[in-house]
This record gives structure tokens, sequence and C-alpha cells, in this order.
């Protein structure tokens, strides 16, 4: 995820004074998020007025009683309004009137084929943007609801732009925030979340909205809207992911009379590797003598148990299109000399067993390229390591494309594709400014980007 350049307090823990900033914030929609937002802000020392299209849900909520189950928000809202922090109306003009921040909270539901239905932000977002236009002050739009990335972009901003007859991030401000509220332990949720970001493309939109998580103890990201909409998206399904693979191998243990919830504690006990970032980093494919191997050997021995095993059976195809897509981006270059750097599966060893880079160069000289590889552990392995007589007796071709130094590959290539980090290789960003450069490691960080310069997932 790219740094904003968006300078703000970015502090993590509650402030020993608990220094309150009071605003006066609109909540659209009081559903499930909106409800718990609502409240939960008021009882941050916020003035919170809720909007709703159901008049229902407003009396609900101004006799003090609360229009979704969830445990102790009954009790908040109660208090809330007793306080007189938290109130509800129909009427769009005076939320937007009497506060500073509107949130949106509306429901974003699935169409038939899949799809978004956008019907509630596409209204909320006109009549809040027609009253924007009533008003001097600056406001901000903040979207708590679930949209995919390039939503506020192609949705939001010209919706309120149109409306308002102002324009986003000058005359009113513009941001997501996603929720991470589950059902039954959302307030909780609210005062610990995984972490909170705010997705803006101006500072001062971040600013604003920062100040409403002051005293939440979270740490606290600012990035750009797009990627803030993805980050939301990326939690979720990764849960779902996360419970599709437990409950695979918790029906291979069955099968085979093992006790799944002793293998999965034992496994999530791993926080250095499985429950981490590590693997976490868009890239290339895997390779190497384990990973491959020990998939497919759970992948047969849950056919010989009848078990279907959908996502793990899919890991390998997803691999192998990561492959696909590498040599695709080779090729569309159009361009014949082709530079290889690094062609184990990872920097620092020798090993070539099932290395995604040796199909890659495979399927490139099939394909007709012209290539120069260059691997100083390989180099050294052809010359005394383990890997010697595999080198020599299974990809004897490849062996012959080798080159001695970074500098002739550099010399003999239009192309240059990095395959792994080798430290080395982390030192030539300038000489490569004449090439294409095709990096499936982002081994040069953020410091490279533009024309000539090609990530394979970014």
């Amino acid at each position: 995820m790219h740094k904003r350049e968006i300078k703000i307090n970015c502090t993590s823990q509650f402030k020993s004074d608990r220094e309150i900033i009071n605003m006066k914030i609109s909540v659209f929609g009081l559903g499930y998020v909106g409800a718990v937002s609502a409240a939960c802000f008021a009882k941050e020392g916020h003035d919170v007025l809720g909007v709703d299209v159901s008049q229902t849900k407003v009396d609900i909520i101004n006799d003090g009683r609360s229009p979704i189950v969830e445990e102790g928000i009954n009790e908040l809202i109660s208090e809330m309004v007793g306080e007189k922090r938290l109130r509800a109306t129909m009427d769009v003009a005076e939320a937007i009137r009497h506060t500073e921040i509107s949130l949106v909270c509306v429901g974003t539901p699935s169409n038939a084929n899949g799809s978004l239905d956008l019907k509630y932000v596409e209204r909320v977002c006109e009549e809040i943007g027609a009253e924007i236009k009533r008003k001097d002050a600056r406001h901000t739009v903040v979207m708590r609801s679930t949209m995919l990335p390039g939503t506020i972009d192609g949705l939001v901003v010209p919706t309120l732009e149109k409306a308002s007859g102002k324009q986003a991030g000058k005359d009113f401000g513009v941001c997501i925030n996603p929720e991470f509220l589950r059902e039954g332990t959302s307030i909780k949720d609210f005062y610990a979340p995984p972490f909170t970001i705010i997705g803006a493309d101006d500072e001062a939109t971040a600013n604003t909205v920062s100040v409403l998580y002051e005293n939440i103890e979270a740490p606290r990201h600012v990035t750009k809207l797009r990627e803030a909409e993805l980050v939301k998206y990326s939690c979720n399904c990764f849960h779902g992911l996360k419970v599709a693979f437990a409950n695979e191998i918790g029906n291979i243990a069955k099968g085979m009379n093992i006790d799944s919830h002793e293998v999965m504690r034992v496994f999530c006990e791993d926080t250095k590797l499985n429950l981490s970032p590590y693997y976490l980093k868009p890239g290339f494919a895997f390779g190497g003598s384990c990973l491959p191997k020990d998939l497919r050997a759970l992948a047969y021995k849950a056919k010989e148990l009848d078990v279907e095993t959908p996502v793990l059976a899919s890991v390998l195809q997803s691999n192998k299109m990561q492959i696909e897509r590498a040599i695709d981006m080779v090729l569309q270059t159009g361009k014949k000399r082709i530079g290889i750097l690094g062609f184990a599966f990872k920097a620092g060893t020798d090993d070539l067993r099932e290395s995604p880079m040796v199909e890659l160069i495979e399927r490139l000289v099939g394909k007709g390229m012209q290539l120069a590889i260059y691997d100083r552990d390989v180099s050294l392995a052809r010359l005394f390591g383990a890997n010697k007589q595999y080198i020599e007796r299974e990809i004897p071709h490849i062996a012959e494309l080798m080159r001695e130094s970074i500098d002739d590959v550099l010399a003999s290539s239009e192309v240059i594709v990095i395959g792994n980090k080798a430290d080395a290789f982390r030192q030539i960003e300038e000489r490569t400014r004449l090439h294409t450069v095709i990096d499936l490691v982002r081994i040069f960080g953020e410091r490279r980007t533009g024309e000539g310069y090609q990530g394979i997932c970014w």
C-alpha cells in the first residue's frame, strides 16, 4: 500500500486526559452499521443526528431504543438519547444544515449477477449534494458503506458534484472509512478495531475524519481512496478464505480420524509464518521443494478419501496463472532480447526445483526469445553445488544461456526481468533506465514507477 503524504496525528493510544473534540455528525442509514456508529460516536462526545427513510426507525431511536438486536446497543442508545447527544430525523436538509460531517451507512446489497446494487448510495449522495449546494461551510462526506474500488471516483464524487455544483476536495470533502464491526461484538469492535483506515485524497478531509478517532485505541492508516476501498474487500475475502481452508483441512482430518481442532490449534500458534504478513506480499508465483509437492500430495490424499477440496485444489492453478501473467508481460513488450536476473526460486539459494522462473525461461525460449541469464548462486552451483547434476542433466539448455555478470545481461538485453531479491539487483536501478524492466519481486520498493517499469501486480 502506498503511503500518503497527508500529515496527521496518528496516535493509536487513549489520551490520558481523554481529550474530547466535539463534532456534529449526521449518520445516513440506521441499519446495523449506522445504528452502532451513531451510538458509539455519541458516546465519544459528539452530537449525532441519525437520518433514515423509515419513520419507524427514526421513532425507535428517538424513543431511546435500538432498531437492531445487538448486545449493549439498546442501553447505549437509551443513554445517548437521554443525554441529548443522539437523535434521529427523516429530514436531510436539517441533517446537513446542522452537522459538519455525514457518515453514509446505507446498504449495498448484491444484484442477481453478483454485482453491487448502488441505488441507495446514489440516492443519498444526490440528497446530500443538493443540501451541500445550499451550505456555505465546508461539509465532509464519509462513506462507511462497503463499495468496490472505483465507486467513490466513479459514482459518489460525480453524483455529489452534480447535485451540489461544487468541487470535491476543494469545496467539500469525500472520504471512505470502512467499518470492521462483527455482529454480536460490534460495540467492542468499534472501540478496539484491528486498525482504522481513512481513505482520502486531500489533507483537509483526512485531518477532519481523523479527529473522530483521536481516542480509539488502534493503529490509524491514511491511504488513497481506492486503496481504502480494496482493503475492506481484501479483509472480508481473506476471512472467507480462512473459513474455507480450515473446513477443508477439517474434512480431510475427519476422513483420517485426526482431531482437526488440535491440528488448527497448533497451526495458529505460528505467528511467524502462518498468521503473519509473511507470504502476503503480492508478487510472483511460489516454487521450491516443499509447497508445490505438499499441495499435490494433500490434494491427492483428499481424492483418496472422497473429500472435495476446491480451495486447496485451486492453489496450484492460481500459481500457474501468475507464471502465465509474467510470460504475457514479456511478450507484450514486443522485444526479443530478454535478460533474466535471478532464477533460483528465491535469493540466497541455488535450489531450482520447481522454480517458477525456470518455467518462465523455458517458455520464453520456446517462444523464440533471445535470453541472457544471471544468478550468482546458481553459477556457483554449476561448479560445486548440490544442484550441479540437476543443472547439467535437466536444464542444460538454460545453463548455456547463463552469463558471467549482471553487466553482460544488461549489455545484451532490451527487457530486464527481475526474478528474486538478490542484494546485487537492488543496486542496478539507475543502470536500467533505458531498459523495459519487468519486476516480479518489487525489488525497488516504491521508488520505481513510470514508463519503462512494470510490476507484475502493482
